[in-house]
């Protein structure tokens, strides 16, 4: 097996980033350099570098660097999708057993719904789409409750980058996409007929965070014919049930109406 190349300079952000955390204290570049084992004029222009990326902060007063909350926030970030996918497994298995679908689990990501899960079961039509898959805001059941329930930027993307067809019942049309979002805001939940795949519908529900944000989208996916929603009220129900119950185990608490 070929030894990896690795990137020296990614090694030598990433061990000052480790020595500021590990000092609880603002860092001068000599400290840091010596902490590192590497030379002051390399290490100015690394933390130059973690500066304009908003992971370091100069000390006005003293000269010296500490870290931002950045990193924190990705922490955080990255802790809600294990909790997120950690309930996702507690409550789907009995779920599946009971409406006999195949569910995919994703969450928002830079540019559309990332898969991060398959619960497959046996059905009429084999999902063949691995987690990592990435599923468009606009042509997609999961996309829709994205744009219905999830932060502005992803509008404001759509607008800059435009609507993307994927099959020929894609929504493409930024005001008719508006609409849409508009019922799937009101009804609770979106889907997607024909709009990702010919032959395939997905049927999707919200998990909501303690915070109330999105914190995932679970989604029933399988033929058109199998998945009719507004004629098959047991599969939403249960779909919708789960969705419930994980976001009550996340700590999500709806609003009450004033």
């Amino acid at each position: 097996m070929p030894e990896t190349k690795l990137i020296q300079s990614v090694s030598t952000s990433l061990r000052i980033l480790e020595s500021m955390a590990g000092s609880g204290k603002a860092l001068g570049i000599t400290e840091l350099a010596r902490a590192t084992s590497s030379t002051k004029p390399k290490i100015y222009r690394h933390l130059q570098t973690l500066m304009r990326e908003g992971y370091v902060m100069q000390d006005p007063m003293n000269q010296k660097y500490l870290l931002t909350l950045k990193l924190f926030h990705l922490g955080q970030t990255i802790s809600g999708s294990f909790d997120f996918l950690a309930e996702v497994r507690r409550i789907l298995p009995s779920m599946i057993e009971k409406i006999r679908q195949t569910v995919t689990v994703g969450q928002i990501d830079d540019n559309g719904i990332r898969i991060l899960d398959i619960f497959r079961y046996r059905s009429d039509i084999e999902i063949t789409s691995p987690p990592g898959t990435l599923l468009g805001f606009n042509s997609s059941a999961q996309g829709k409750l994205a744009l219905a329930f999830g932060p502005e930027w992803i509008w404001k993307k759509l607008q800059t980058q435009g609507l993307h067809q994927v099959t020929h019942n894609t929504i493409v049309d930024i005001d008719e996409l508006r609409k849409e979002a508009k019922i799937v805001r009101q009804q609770g939940w979106a889907d997607a007929p024909e709009q990702t795949l010919i032959g395939v519908n997905a049927i999707a529900a919200p998990v909501f965070s303690r915070t109330n944000d999105l914190a995932g989208i679970i989604a029933v996916v399988g033929s058109v014919q199998s998945l009719r929603p507004k004629f098959d009220k047991s599969l939403l129900n249960s779909l919708l049930s789960a969705a419930e119950q994980i976001s009550s185990r996340l700590g999500y608490r709806p609003k009450l109406e004033s």
